[in-house]
């Protein structure tokens, strides 16, 4: 928009305000926009961020822990599933790094898990023993 008003005439401290900018910014998006255009106007550097507290070796092989034993195998607790609290003493003690639950839980979720509540699976019942039930239980209503 700035760029624009410039171009239709507009002075850089009347584009400034119109555009709610202060008028050095003004200049620096026409300067950009006669270096390369609307594309290098646009182009946008994010900056590379934190260093991870693991490695992506690290991430993957907790992935796989989580996805391959339960604490109790490892005799780290008898929990039959992993949470941010256990993992956040298996990571202490396995890499030497101290990281929160919350960057525990989001690692897992980049690394495409979810926490669920663990569920039962019923293994399949014999026909013949639920019919002998169901058998049994009409003659003790009956009586």
């Amino acid at each position: 928009m700035a760029v624009r008003l410039v171009m239709e005439g507009y002075l850089g401290k009347d584009v400034a305000s119109m555009v709610n900018v202060c008028r050095q910014t003004v200049s620096h998006y026409v300067s950009l926009f006669n270096e390369g255009g609307l594309e290098l106007l646009l182009h946008r550097d994010f900056a590379p961020g934190r260093e991870p507290f693991l490695t992506e070796e690290q991430q993957e092989k907790i992935k796989q822990l989580v996805l391959t034993t339960t604490p109790a195998e490892l005799g780290w607790d008898v929990a039959s599933a992993w949470n941010t609290k256990l993992l956040q003493s298996y990571v202490a003690k396995q890499f030497g790094v101290s990281i929160s639950r919350e960057a525990l839980r989001k690692l897992l979720h980049r690394k495409g898990l979810s926490w669920t509540r663990p569920t039962y699976t019923l293994a399949k019942g014999n026909l013949d023993e639920q019919k002998q039930f169901e058998k049994q239980m009409d003659l003790i209503k009956k009586t």
